[in-house]
């Protein structure tokens, strides 16, 4: 961000320095692009302020949630219930509770990357095919 601010900094000291006359027309549209050009460095500023408190916060929320998570599931939660599926987009490591499997509702596992849909559990029904089968990217003789 402060290269930004520099070279508005090195615009301005330009324009002081070829002493342009404000009166002209090009020296009033020069002086009012330098002007702008400030302003807009500066909520660039501001804004990359506020998204950093932002992210500081999230951050921050995120270790109180993961905290209650194993206040309330305890240290007995096992990796065992959780399902891992390779992305066939970006090949990550999705994972995902095994009880979505089994789960009525339509729900679709999407993969935080590159937000491709990893696994449907409404497939098996409209298919008629086993459950476990249906996770993209394992082989039916995988499972």
């Amino acid at each position: 961000m402060k290269n930004i601010k520099e070279k508005v900094a090195y615009l301005q000291g330009l324009v002081q320095g070829l002493n342009i006359d404000e009166t002209t027309k090009e020296g009033r549209v020069l002086t009012a692009i330098v002007d702008v050009l400030d302003e807009m460095a500066d909520q660039l500023d501001e804004i990359e302020t506020a998204q950093s408190d932002l992210e500081e916060y999230v951050e921050s929320i995120d270790e109180d949630l993961y905290d209650l998570e194993g206040d309330i599931l305890g240290d007995d939660f096992d990796e065992e219930e959780m399902v891992e599926v390779e992305c066939p987009g970006c090949k990550e490591i999705v994972c995902f509770e095994s009880d979505i499997i089994d789960d009525e509702d339509l729900i679709e596992v999407t993969c935080p990357n590159c937000d491709e849909v990893v696994y449907v559990n409404d497939q098996d029904i409209l298919n008629g095919t086993n459950d476990e089968a249906q996770i993209m990217g394992k082989k039916e003789d995988d499972i």
